[in-house]
């Protein structure tokens, strides 16, 4: 019932190891189910994977955003960090980066249930709580947000938004996303 296992959360770690010591079996019955076990203990993460594309968690065109900009954040931060850590993010900082793309005001309530959504399937933990009206809620964002939008979909975002804005270059619609 977990969207991605992870070495060093308490709440799936147990889970992590007795997939690991039990691999061969996990990859013969999900290969049955059409599904590949992806083990990427370098970055300590476990997903699956389904080559039909089913069995995926859909979110909104704003979650999306918010999804790209977390996955952003994760890995301006990595490459701060001398060693790999917790990378821990401000709710400041994720507005801003919102912000610079100029679609408009976000609002908090719209944030926070993008935010609750990212952490039911394990992408990040929220370490302060999300109700209270400050804008230092620490989010810590975990590896998996580096395996929950694939290489091949961020292409074919890019892809999109290049045919968008030649489509609006020439005078056509004049919405970017």
């Amino acid at each position: 019932n977990e969207c991605f296992i992870l070495k060093n959360v308490n709440d799936t770690a147990s889970d992590y190891r007795f997939i690991l010591a039990n691999r061969v079996l996990f990859e013969e019955v999900l290969d049955l189910l059409g599904y590949e076990l992806i083990v990427r203990d370098d970055q300590g993460v476990i997903t699956l994977n389904n080559p039909n594309g089913t069995g995926r968690v859909h979110f909104s065109m704003l979650e999306s955003i918010l999804l790209l900009i977390l996955r952003l954040l994760y890995i301006e931060k990595m490459k701060e960090l001398s060693q790999i850590n917790e990378v821990i993010v401000y709710l400041e900082d994720i507005y801003d980066k919102y912000n610079m793309l100029g679609r408009g005001r976000l609002r908090k309530d719209q944030l926070l249930n993008a935010l609750r959504s990212f952490k039911r399937v394990n992408l990040i933990q929220n370490l302060d709580r999300m109700d209270s009206g400050n804008m230092d809620i620490r989010i810590q964002i975990y590896p998996s947000i580096m395996f929950a939008v694939t290489s091949s979909s961020l292409e074919d975002l890019y892809k999109t938004a290049q045919d968008r804005l030649i489509e609006f270059a020439k005078g056509g619609d004049d919405k970017l996303l």
